[in-house]
């Protein structure tokens, strides 16, 4: 199966700046929030951190998303949201594609 990726209109948004392996991101920058579009390789990783209030939606693969101390499996069309200050991490199953909405204007800074 061909991995579906983001079109050049997101792919020319600013890249973030990640320190997770196998992630890729692309930045829309709000006045008072971020979108960021994300690529992950499958089998990358996100380790536990916490930070401003996050809502996202999941394109296309299959993430497991541990928020807080429940786990659950995201395929694609599902949504999460994730509490200002709440620790949460990720494994990713097969190449994903999600959009994540960041009520922090900060979140990411890009290269």
């Amino acid at each position: 199966m061909t991995e579906i990726r983001f079109p050049e209109c997101i792919k020319n948004l600013a890249k973030a700046k990640l320190n997770f392996p196998g992630v890729t991101g692309w930045v829309s920058q709000g006045k008072n929030e971020q979108i960021v579009f994300f690529e992950i390789e499958a089998g990358g990783v996100v380790t536990p951190h916490s930070h401003g209030e996050q809502y996202g939606f999941v394109i296309d693969g299959e993430l497991e998303l541990t928020i807080g101390d429940d786990t659950r499996i995201y395929k694609k069309g599902d949504s999460y949201h994730i509490p200002e200050g709440v620790v949460h991490s990720g494994e990713v199953k097969t190449f994903v594609r999600v959009m994540d909405f960041f009520a922090d204007v900060e979140r990411y800074q890009t290269e």
